[in-house]
């Protein structure tokens, strides 16, 4: 089948073996200190070992390739993670690790009462939402809220894991989120339409610390390029705990 996959220069490849860390499928290895795919079958083609690789030595291709086995690649993770102590809790890609987080007003979790705010607080917590629909597959190229926007590309998992998402992220910015992980496609092109058709004034990318989630800082990163326009942007990664890395 025809299909997206990685390409690895290895004239440019420096042997750091950021890449390998980065493919938790296993698709990239070091063979006499360069990074080479190894299989076409364990390669998602959603471009995690990208946005490590210091040296640009890795890039997308379309060719004949095996399609991605996720089967193979989750027995194959089960096997390695047998051998090491202690064992990986959920097999696969880090993202799908189980964590559990004790923070002190949720103690009582087992409790079904669903918390009641006060006017004040609620008030508080008003959506910094500005414009609809926020998915980036589903945002039209042209709509008018985009015209002279701070742009805010976001992925789904950071507003529930980072409290104030609303009114540190979102206020005064038009919001566009995705998943890399679970959305089939790159949100490159669609992007690079977006900022390329309009006055965007800048671009602000959050993303989770989890390596699938490297995806979506790529694209924009990809589409700031590609629409010819210079315009600030910055990346800010979210722990899975909720907190703003440096």
């Amino acid at each position: 089948m025809i299909r997206k996959i990685i390409k690895i220069n290895e004239e440019l490849c420096n042997g750091c073996g950021a890449c390998a860390n980065a493919c938790h499928e296993g698709a990239i290895g070091m063979v006499n200190n360069k990074a080479k795919l190894l299989r076409d079958d364990y390669c998602d083609g959603l471009g995690n070992c990208l946005p490590v690789c210091p040296t640009g030595a890795i890039t997308f291709e379309e060719r004949e390739a095996a399609a991605f086995d996720e089967e193979a690649v989750n027995k194959k993770n089960e096997q390695e993670s047998k051998s090491k102590e202690p064992p990986a809790a959920g097999m696969g890609c880090p993202g799908s690790r189980a964590r559990i987080f004790e923070r002190e007003e949720n103690k009582d979790r087992n409790s079904e009462t669903v918390r009641n705010y006060s006017s004040s607080e609620a008030a508080a917590c008003e959506s910094e939402l500005r414009q609809w629909p926020v998915q980036i597959k589903l945002a039209p190229v042209n709509a008018p809220y985009f015209k002279g926007a701070n742009l805010l590309i976001a992925a789904d998992c950071t507003a529930y894991a980072y409290g104030n998402f609303h009114r540190q992220f979102m206020h005064n910015r038009v919001t566009l989120i995705g998943c890399p992980k679970l959305d089939a496609g790159d949100y490159s092109e669609k992007l690079t339409e977006i900022i390329r058709a309009n006055d965007i004034k800048s671009v602000t990318i959050v993303r989770m610390e989890v390596p699938c989630c490297g995806g979506i800082e790529f694209a924009a990163k990809q589409a700031l390029q590609n629409s010819g326009k210079f315009i600030p942007w910055q990346v800010v990664t979210i722990s899975t705990d909720g907190r703003i890395l440096e």
